[in-house]
């Protein structure tokens, strides 16, 4: 398998996140940049889109579980994504940074990144 790389950044999601009561109460807007380890030639060699990774499915799929039930941490957010992506997609390798903006004063975002599986390559 080729060291390629699918992405999609700033996926916007909005969620019930964090540890406060009043955080409990509304959704609050989460962005995610994924990377995710594919062979895209052949996809590219066939122009076949059945072997591509399709970046719409995966982007509903990540939307539906994010807003699909409150979390109280990012660290929580960012690892059912990487499983929901490795199992469902048969991604071997996914890094997947998740940003929550204006959680901390003085900051434009705050967030976590994780890697998951073993990358090609």
């Amino acid at each position: 398998m080729q060291a390629d790389t699918v992405f999609i950044q700033q996926l916007k999601c909005e969620s019930v996140i964090g540890v406060f009561d009043w955080e409990k109460q509304i959704r609050q807007a989460l962005y995610l940049d994924l990377e995710m380890s594919w062979d895209i030639q052949p996809a590219a060699s066939s122009d076949d889109y059945r072997q591509a990774l399709c970046y719409d499915t995966v982007s509903k799929a990540v939307v539906e579980l994010v807003e699909g039930a409150p979390h109280e941490l990012i660290e929580t957010v960012a690892e059912k994504v990487a499983e929901l992506i490795r199992s469902r997609f048969s991604v071997n390798w996914v890094q997947v940074t998740v940003h929550k903006p204006g959680a901390v004063a003085n900051t434009t975002t705050l967030g976590v990144r994780i890697a998951r599986g073993h990358r090609a390559g």
